[in-house]
């Protein structure tokens, strides 16, 4: 370089330095990112220069590779990074490197003072990444070449605070070349494997080869920008690899562009394995975020919902709005905007894939079910298309055959406005107990929900197609009459009964009535409409909640021989009668969730047993 002259010299204005300031104490939180800045630029400008050579046919060094280089020198404790991209002549050194913004610094920091901590909009409108490496540095270099022939090549130079002074640079090639001169205590930036890493980690997927220290480093292509035409599939499966570091093939691959209302270029991988089964603990977002090919977040917050953390890939969108320093995203509604439709586009590929290839989504199903029951219960906005995805058995289907609610409505009663469902630890556990035959001498199909979440799940989901969800152990379902066996207790009896258990329950029941639903059994415990079924208790109880009494209503079959036999109890022997009051209480409560105190109800077996055996 030359000797620099006062003629060369410039001072920064006072809001230039105010603004370089800005820049390198508070703009950036990670001092590795001027790196990516650097590389980022070098790519525009290599960019350029390949549109310009399609134009242009008097271009200075024409047969120059594009490319970036990059050297480290520890024991000059520098970094170097040179394109051999468009470049620049003087008046837009003074331009572009003088003035910092092309608006004006002055209008830059009103703006910057009008938004606040809200800059979204003035983002993209200064290119300040150049100066981010003067966090890193105490003196940066710039020297040039502009792409025009006839023109002078020249070197830049500043130490980021009292001026910078451009001169001459005969040797100078087309393009840019940078070199950065290391605080002290930055000299891990002279150092190959600090460099490799970040541009492993951000430029992976630059256009343009990436050489360091002569090694080319950025060998793999971004995918998500091709024609889908123009990939294998396992070109799909090596990049999937790459970037969720795996070592199975990925179960499912989604890629896809959109122009409106954003522009996006995604590629999202479903594994073949959900390693939370195996109790590895939570899965981690891995979807990375990038702007043009350069990573702005590997594990983005809120990009997805936390639902979807088992997905891998990469989502690229040139119309995110990032803070100056592109480390975050400031506006928040585009991000929901992003999340949304992306989300909805996933959802949209399962309901394809499940109808296409029903067998591969029952698969896919059983290993990453939990995480669509999570988003039912997180996400309104996506549970009309999550309801659809569900699987699950039914008393009209054989078991272990999996169902849908679309199957459910196409097969139930023109008039039937309800879904009913149950709820308990098995299929037989379900079809043991008291509440499920009712409905199936009625014909009407049950849903089973076997999983201790189901009970969560179902209470946050209404509805599904118009069609109320009910769970079938509620009190308020109001059944048509059957035709049934056995003779019915007369008016009389029934009332004389009725009054009986109620006086000897007491607190125990909120009251006792006669039903026409029980078929088999002789008592059943209903539960409100609003009060936890037995799977949601023990859920909360696990979870150290206390969970407020609950007051079943206590059914009796006046048709049952136990009802018919208790009646007669009540006049011949009133003490055993208590006993099987009691004991027949117990058992529907149990089947229900709601016996708090089981000891006792041993204590009454034992009880009766001793009367029979006397």
């Amino acid at each position: 370089m030359s000797t620099a002259t006062e003629e060369h010299t410039h001072s920064f204005q006072a809001e230039v330095r105010q603004l370089l300031d800005i820049v390198i104490h508070s703009l950036y939180t990670d001092k590795e990112i001027f790196v990516r800045e650097l590389v980022s630029n070098a790519s525009d400008a290599l960019e350029k220069m390949r549109l310009k050579s399609l134009t242009e046919k008097d271009v200075f060094k024409a047969d120059r590779e594009l490319a970036i280089e990059i050297t480290t020198d520890e024991e000059a404790k520098t970094l170097t990074i040179s394109d051999s991209g468009i470049g620049m002549n003087k008046d837009e050194l003074v331009e572009n490197l003088g003035t910092i913004a092309h608006s004006g610094t002055k209008a830059f920091l009103e703006k910057m003072k009008e938004q606040g901590d809200n800059n979204a909009d003035v983002i993209g409108q200064f290119g300040v990444g150049f100066y981010s490496a003067f966090m890193a540095a105490y003196k940066v270099e710039v020297h040039t070449h502009s792409w025009e022939n006839g023109t002078d090549g020249h070197t830049w130079s500043s130490d980021g605070a009292t001026g910078y002074s451009i001169d001459e640079n005969s040797d100078a090639k087309r393009g840019c070349s940078i070199v950065v001169y290391l605080k002290d205590d930055m000299e891990e930036f002279s150092q190959e494997a600090r460099i490799k890493g970040i541009l492993e980690k951000y430029s992976n997927f630059v256009s343009f080869p990436i050489k360091l220290n002569g090694e080319h480093i950025n060998t793999v292509e971004a995918l998500w920008l091709k024609s889908k035409s123009e990939i294998t599939e396992e070109q799909y499966n090596e990049f999937y690899k790459f970037t969720a570091h795996a070592f199975d093939d990925p179960r499912y691959t989604m890629h896809f562009s959109a122009d409106a209302p954003l522009t996006i270029n995604a590629l999202l991988f479903t594994p073949t394995e959900n390693t939370e089964q195996f109790g590895m603990g939570q899965m981690e977002a891995g979807v990375s975020l990038y702007c043009r090919k350069v990573l702005i977040d590997a594990k983005p917050e809120k990009l997805l919902p936390e639902w979807l953390r088992f997905l891998r890939g990469v989502i690229d969108s040139e119309d995110l709005p990032l803070n100056i320093s592109r480390e975050s995203m400031q506006d928040s509604a585009l991000v929901q905007k992003l999340n949304g439709l992306i989300t909805k586009r996933y959802l949209k590929f399962l309901e394809k894939e499940a109808k296409n290839n029903s067998e591969d989504y029952l698969d896919f199903y059983k290993k990453f079910s939990r995480f669509l029951k999570e988003g039912i219960a997180t996400s309104y906005e996506h549970q009309a298309q999550l309801a659809g995805l569900l699987r699950f058995e039914s008393s009209l289907e054989e078991a272990g055959k999996l169902t849908s609610f679309a199957e459910y409505i196409d097969r139930a009663k023109d008039e039937q406005e309800n879904i009913y469902y149950l709820t308990g630890m098995s299929r037989d556990a379900i079809e043991s107990g008291p509440y499920l035959e009712a409905f199936k001498a009625r014909g009407l199909e049950v849903c089973f929900f076997t999983e201790p979440v189901d009970q969560y799940v179902m209470e946050a989901l209404p509805e599904f197609k118009g069609k109320k969800l009910v769970s079938a152990d509620r009190g308020e379902i109001d059944l048509e009459d059957v035709a049934t066996e056995g003779e019915e207790l007369d008016e009389k009896s029934a009332e004389k009964l009725i009054e009986f258990l109620e006086k000897e329950l007491g607190e125990r029941v909120e009251k006792v009535e006669a039903s026409g639903r029980l078929i088999d059994s002789p008592v059943a415990a209903l539960t409100p409409k609003d009060a936890p079924n037995a799977q949601m208790r023990a859920m909360m109880q696990s979870m150290g909640q206390d969970m407020p009494a609950t007051k079943a209503t206590l059914e009796i079959n006046p048709r049952h021989e136990v009802i018919h036999g208790l009646a007669k109890l009540v006049d011949s022997d009133e003490d055993t009668a208590k006993l099987v009051a009691q004991q027949l209480t117990d058992n529907a409560l149990l089947a229900a969730g709601l016996l708090e105190n089981p000891h006792q109800m041993a204590k009454r077996m034992n009880q009766l047993i001793e009367k029979l055996v006397k």
